[in-house]
């Protein structure tokens, strides 16, 4: 049956059961769990929270660092009164592969562990009795893997990752788990396409459903009047006098969705979403026909304990101290986010970039490095047989699922199909981005902008796929790991240098990582690399030079909070280049972003 990508809601016809709690955990150290009869039910096991990476909670390396397979279970009790409805479990996130089995029988495999899926269960569910859930997860990574990645196995068999990527290779069921009861007669997924008119604006919506019934639609304002009604599969939904969604001034229309058959609703579901456009004109990014300029962060899912885990008290923190700092917008750097932080953004008219899993196709264990090494010679990613044939396609499915889940949402306005990738060495790039670009237009009825984050390799003399960018998405540390300390005077020199090369493109250029690494409290006169106060004097400088380029239309400052990273010598205890610590104490520079964000409205650089 389809995937059901809506995010599960409790309505007339709808139940939703959270699953969330203690689930029966082991490691399967020997590779032998299938042989053993884990799917059947775990006999040794201990308790883990779910949603949360399981590394964190463990006081020894073997666990901390675990690579390999790890079974979940848990129970749950089906009611007699699903018999007539479809029964599915959703999956919210499960790092990496996962494999599901309900009562014993393996019914699904699933290998985007950062984006939902759904299984149903109608035909193994024992109605009136304890039912039994059991995953399977798999966290390791290779060149077909989003992302990507590779392994050693040490002299005790032990296996240990070693990432093309600069974050921890977390595990586990990171996001929620439910059961989602729905009608026979459903609404399986919901398209909207807004358009601004003289009056207001048409909302063009396309539902797919499955069984009897004639569709409705109706839209809501917030005092709750009804301001637009239609009917049928597809169709128009006209607006008068429209309250748009505008950035950091969101509004939200309330939409509503049934299916009805004589008096009988078979079927209903809501989307709480507001209405705006977005496009590109020369070097300009359009919101609603107004230029904007995005200022804000790379961020991670990273926190304390839960690792990469959901955990909704901490998005809610971030938000606020993203408002704090003046910021308007962030990327899922990278990889998609929990709907639920996409659902806080769209409510606080956040500008979201959202990025695909697809970051380390570039071939280096030392990634943070080497990505800022505008000289490095590697192996091109993209030559690689098993990249042409079984990458491409994990990708675009990648893609397909990325744009079903997130295509309704206001604040989602610009996808990242890539971060930091190999664009430059070989022209065995071209048709791969070509594939990935071109299904993302397809899919996205509402033409989005696309691009992906370049390295410092990826400058417009080099870069061979950049023409299929909307706008240019740069990740650039001169100053830091090229021409740090006393040569940043030189570093932006050359800063000034590329930009004024990328100015002749015509595009938007964005950047959406430049920082350094610091330690809180860390201070020196004069400022030397490490120091709080060598971050503040790195940023002032890089505005310095984004205010006198008129193609800059945005600033996301590499990282909103320290994160947790593989461990190694230029990582101690994780990523240092935060605005804020990992438990979200502001640095120095935190006080000068809020300076300059405060300073500059939405509409900066605008003409």
């Amino acid at each position: 049956m389809a995937n059901k990508m809506l995010y599960p809601q409790n309505t007339l016809t709808r139940q939703v059961v959270d699953l969330s709690g203690m689930w029966k955990f082991s490691f399967d150290f020997e590779d032998k769990g299938e042989e053993r009869g884990y799917q059947n039910g775990l006999k040794d096991y201990i308790d883990m929270p779910v949603p949360s990476s399981f590394n964190d909670f463990f006081t020894d390396k073997k666990s901390k660092e675990y690579l390999g397979d790890v079974w979940y279970e848990q129970t749950f009790y089906a009611d007699k009164s699903w018999k007539n409805k479809d029964v599915d479990i959703r999956f919210f996130g499960c790092l990496i592969k996962a494999t599901v089995w309900v009562n014993g029988i393996k019914l699904h495999y699933h290998n985007n562990g950062f984006i939902p899926f759904s299984v149903n269960i109608n035909d193994v569910i024992n109605y009136d009795k304890i039912n039994t859930i059991v995953v399977k997860l798999n966290n390791i990574l290779d060149n077909t893997t989003l992302p990507c990645g590779e392994y050693k196995v040490l002299k005790d068999g032990r296996k240990i990752c070693t990432p093309y990527f600069d974050f921890f290779n977390y595990g586990g069921l990171i996001r929620p788990v439910k059961l989602v009861i729905t009608p026979k007669d459903s609404i399986i997924d919901i398209t909207l396409n807004h358009e601004l008119t003289k009056q207001g604006s048409i909302t063009h919506y396309d539902v797919s459903h499955i069984g009897r019934g004639q569709v409705y639609a109706e839209v809501y304002d917030q005092q709750g009047n009804k301001v637009a009604f239609s009917n049928g599969t597809s169709g128009e939904l006209e607006i008068l006098n429209t309250k748009l969604w505008e950035v950091r001034n969101a509004y939200l229309y309330h939409f509503v969705f049934k299916v009805i058959e004589g008096n009988n609703v078979l079927d209903e579901y809501y989307l709480d979403c507001g209405i705006r456009t977005v496009n590109v004109e020369g070097n300009r990014i359009l919101i609603n026909n107004k230029a904007v300029y995005f200022k804000g962060f790379g961020k991670h899912e990273d926190a304390d304990f839960t690792g990469r885990g959901y955990n909704l008290a901490v998005a809610k923190r971030d938000f606020e101290l993203m408002k704090w700092c003046g910021a308007n917008s962030f990327r899922t750097s990278h990889y998609p986010y929990s709907e639920e932080i996409l659902q806080l953004a769209e409510k606080e008219g956040f500008l979201v970039i959202d990025e695909l899993a697809a970051v380390g196709m570039l071939k280096s264990t030392r990634n943070a490095v080497d990505a800022a090494n505008k000289n490095l010679k590697v192996e091109s990613f993209f030559e690689q047989d098993i990249v042409k044939n079984i990458t491409i396609n994990n990708h675009l499915e990648a893609v397909r699922e990325l744009v079903q889940r997130d295509k309704n949402y206001a604040c989602v306005v610009m996808w990242s199909l890539f971060n930091e990738p190999d664009a430059a060495s070989s022209d065995d790039c071209i048709p791969y981005f070509e594939k990935v670009f071109n299904l993302c237009k397809e899919l996205d009825v509402q033409k989005r902008p696309r691009s992906f984050a370049h390295i410092i390799a990826s400058n417009p003399k080099h870069s061979k796929v950049s023409y299929l960018c909307d706008v240019i998405m740069l990740n650039r540390y001169y100053g830091w790991y090229l021409m740090g300390g006393a040569e940043l005077e030189d570093a932006m020199i050359a800063l000034d240098a590329e930009l004024s090369e990328w100015d002749k493109i015509g595009k938007p250029v964005m950047f959406t990582e430049y920082g350094t690494d610091n330690y809180l409290g860390l201070t020196k006169i004069p400022a030397v690399m490490w120091t709080e106060n060598y971050q503040v004097e790195y940023l002032e400088k890089y505005h310095e030079v984004f205010d006198r380029h008129d193609s800059i239309m945005g600033e996301q400052v590499w990282n909103f909070a320290d994160f947790q990273t593989t461990e190694g010598i230029i990582r101690a205890d994780g990523n240092k280049k935060g605005i804020f610590t990992r438990d979200r104490r502001p640095k120095m520079a935190a006080f000068e972003l809020r300076r300059r964000w405060l300073s500059l409205p939405n509409d900066y650089k605008r003409k």
